[in-house]
């Protein structure tokens, strides 16, 4: 897929950070962006960043760990498209902590929007995609889920089980005209640190992470250009920013140095 005028491209998680920056990179390439999340106020911000643009989009509210506001979310979609050319499943959220510090509640949540949200987003839009045997799936993942902090046992479960389920999907839909591409960003400067869920030694350091996050300023524009990039050149997985290229060559040619640097406390972390 090379080209994005009249295709119609669903973004989740799109009221703000890399969701946003997403449907804003399809929209100013042609495409009629339908950006769905949950709070309306961020994606009528969204939309109106578009509109202002130029750009055509459409909003949808839906919580994607929520699989009857999903099928509500796909039957609109439906009525007035026929598919969906592109499907970004992007909402997430995060969660830090030493395993025997996190809790089930934290493991059951993040599982709900990180891997029950990508299955679902799949599940209701991939059947008309099939039907037109043409489309592209966006699962977004992270380089934690190759390259993981001891601190970050159940979000580098969530995102490892999308880039497995990544794989898993392209091989079943190679022959149906359908790609799926993993996309693998590292540290980007985007609200979800400060929203996750910190427990037990990750509570400390939780503000001096948003800061580091905020210096570095890795924008989510440039995750949407690789997102982009990756739907035109059907790429399999796409690590994002340096760090993330750099754990993913690590992790495939020298993994025990991988191992090693990977158990290094981050710079904002503050060991107990």
């Amino acid at each position: 897929m090379k080209r994005f005028e009249r295709r119609v491209v669903l973004v989740t998680g799109a009221g703000s950070g890399i969701g946003r920056a997403t449907a804003q990179a399809f929209a100013a390439r042609g495409a009629l962006v339908i950006a769905a999340g949950l709070g309306e106020s961020g994606l009528a911000e969204t939309q109106a960043s578009i509109v202002r643009a130029g750009g055509r989009c459409e909003t949808h509210p839906a919580d994607v760990s929520d699989e009857s506001a999903m099928h509500a979310l796909a039957k609109a979609v439906h009525q007035r498209h026929d598919a969906v050319d592109v499907l970004v499943n992007n909402a997430g959220i995060g969660a830090a902590g030493r395993f025997l510090g996190t809790t089930p509640a934290t493991w059951d949540r993040v599982w709900a929007v990180n891997v029950r949200g990508v299955m679902l987003g799949c599940k209701l839009f991939l059947p008309a995609m099939i039907a037109r045997r043409q489309g592209h799936v966006v699962n977004i993942a992270s380089m934690a889920g190759y390259f993981a902090s001891p601190e970050m046992p159940v979000y580098a479960a969530s995102k490892s089980a999308v880039i497995g389920f990544s794989e898993s999907l392209r091989a079943d839909l190679a022959d149906k005209g359908v790609g799926v591409s993993a996309i693998c960003p590292g540290i980007v400067n985007t609200n979800i640190i400060a929203t996750t869920t910190a427990e037990g030694s990750a509570a400390p350091w939780q503000a001096g992470a948003v800061d580091f996050y905020r210096r570095r300023n890795y924008p989510p524009s440039r995750v949407a250009q690789a997102i982009v990039q990756a739907v035109e050149d059907n790429a399999a997985l796409v690590p994002v920013t340096p760090e993330a290229w750099i754990g993913y060559h690590l992790k495939r040619l020298v993994p025990g140095a991988a191992r090693a640097l990977a158990a290094r406390p981050l710079p904002f972390m503050k060991t107990p």
